[in-house]
């Protein structure tokens, strides 16, 4: 399940840079998946790729969009739930050059 940002983003721009996987954009903004230009998912506000959303696993212990969102509009989609084993498997496949070390409570939520 990828993480999303509710209408009550306030637009302040907080989560862009804290994403690994550059999954966030600006409302408005086109954004890059899989070697495409794709229209943005919202025009309003700030939004979230589900595509390229790996909770951070493999990355961090929680969602660096919702740890820095003054708001708390970064939440998990529950229309959407992924286990850990495809959020890890999505995270590998978006950085192929980088080795990933095992799974732990120091890089997955799901292990707290």
């Amino acid at each position: 399940m990828a993480t999303f940002i509710t209408e009550e983003c306030i637009n302040c721009g907080a989560c862009e840079p804290e994403c690994p996987n550059t999954a966030i954009y600006a409302g408005g903004a086109q954004y890059d998946f899989k070697g495409q230009k794709l229209d943005a998912i919202s025009n309003d506000f700030y939004y979230i790729v589900p595509g390229k959303c790996t909770e951070c696993v493999g990355h961090f212990d929680q969602e660096q969009c919702a740890a820095v969102c003054p708001v708390d509009c970064c939440v998990p989609d529950p229309n959407h739930p992924e286990t850990e084993e495809a959020l890890f498997g999505r995270a590998k496949e978006i950085h192929p050059e980088r080795a990933f070390a095992e799974l732990s409570a120091s890089n997955s939520r799901f292990r707290k």
